[in-house]
């Protein structure tokens, strides 16, 4: 395998999670009072750090952010994070790869602590040697410092490894950190926005997938 270091962004890319993010900002939202924000297009609030959602698509005025915050954080982990399912064929890429040697690590901007949260409930936290998340404090919310972080969790190094995500956050990410960049497409971003910054490979599907990693 040419990959020995291998990072997965979680929503979009391991499980399917929109149907929780969604209801999560929605039942936010209702709190404040606040209509009309349109939620339907998905590839404008997975995968970029929550705060800002709450900025830039919510419009939350900067005095509610951390109101906002905390009670988005609340619906998600009662009632939105339950919605979670893993891909399916996901759990056997997993099994693939560990059994190739490789590393692997879960690299979200979710806060750490959720992401080994979601990670057990849907079942496949026995497969990453790493969960890798941002801090309370909104530190460590972006890739290019998600990813240094990981690595140094797996102790590896980026000529040997590889980012795999379905949003164009993912892809800057990796290209901001010199770390090759596999777009899954089967997730819930835009295909044109990753493609600027030129993905070595692309998954349409979860098979797709394990064939790319497999080459």
């Amino acid at each position: 395998m040419k990959y020995k270091y291998i990072l997965f962004d979680l929503d979009g890319t391991i499980c399917a999670s929109a149907e929780g993010i969604r209801h999560s900002l929605e039942r936010m939202l209702a709190d404040f009072g606040v209509e009309g924000v349109d939620l339907s297009d998905y590839t404008k609030y997975i995968g970029p750090p929550l705060l800002d959602t709450l900025k830039n698509l919510c419009k939350l005025p900067e005095e509610l952010w951390d109101e906002g915050y905390e009670k988005y954080r609340h619906y998600y982990s009662t009632e939105g994070r339950a919605m979670n399912k893993p891909y399916d064929g996901i759990a056997g890429v997993l099994d693939a790869l560990r059994e190739s040697g490789a590393k692997l690590a879960i690299c979200s901007s979710k806060l750490e602590p959720t992401a080994e949260i979601v990670i057990r409930d849907i079942g496949l936290d026995g497969y990453f040697d790493a969960i890798c998340g941002s801090n309370r404090d909104s530190t460590r919310k972006d890739k290019r410092d998600l990813i240094p972080y990981a690595l140094e969790r797996l102790g590896g190094n980026a000529d040997s490894a590889v980012m795999l995500g379905d949003t164009w956050y993912d892809a800057k990410g990796a290209a901001e950190c010199g770390v090759d960049f596999i777009a899954c497409s089967y997730g819930y971003g835009s295909d044109e926005a990753m493609e600027k910054y030129r993905p070595v490979a692309w998954a349409k599907t979860v098979g797709e997938l394990k064939a790319l990693l497999d080459d």
